[in-house]
């Protein structure tokens, strides 16, 4: 399994899968067979990432992972167990990659001239609107 973002391919040998009764479609099915999939995958103990990775899986995915550093994904989109086992494999690429993804540093820039003079004449012509509103000084 590759998961993008990630400089080695995480060998599924490092996956556990657990099965139990779905809930939605499968009609009798449903009832019998265990077609849910967990995937479980130990962050801390997994030899192909590095310790900045881990470090910023464990920060991102917080609420997916367990007191024990396990990160869980579900699936039960579909009927079969395979199909599920596959689904909850790319879910688990998806939010590896999303985790993994370092965000593009921002180059502070300068207020543009313009700009600047449009909101300088937005509010004088705010200041001269409220002017207006005032009524005639009857005091003098």
């Amino acid at each position: 399994m590759s998961a993008a973002g990630l400089d080695a391919a995480i060998d599924e040998k490092y996956f556990v899968f657990k099965y139990s009764r779905s809930a939605g479609p499968g009609g009798q099915n449903v009832n019998k067979l265990n077609t849910r999939v967990t995937l479980l995958f130990d962050v801390p103990n997994c030899p192909d990432l590095s310790r900045l990775q881990k470090q910023r899986i464990l920060e991102k995915l917080a609420p997916r992972i367990d007191k024990t550093g396990r990160l869980r994904v579900i699936s039960q989109k579909y009927r079969t167990q395979a199909a599920n086992r596959k689904d909850a494999i790319a879910r688990f690429a998806s939010l590896l990659a999303q985790a993994l993804k370092t965000k593009r540093r921002r180059i502070r820039t300068a207020v543009p001239r313009a700009a600047n003079e449009r909101r300088l004449a937005k509010k004088r012509r705010k200041s001269e609107v409220k002017k207006l509103r005032t009524g005639p000084d009857l005091d003098a």
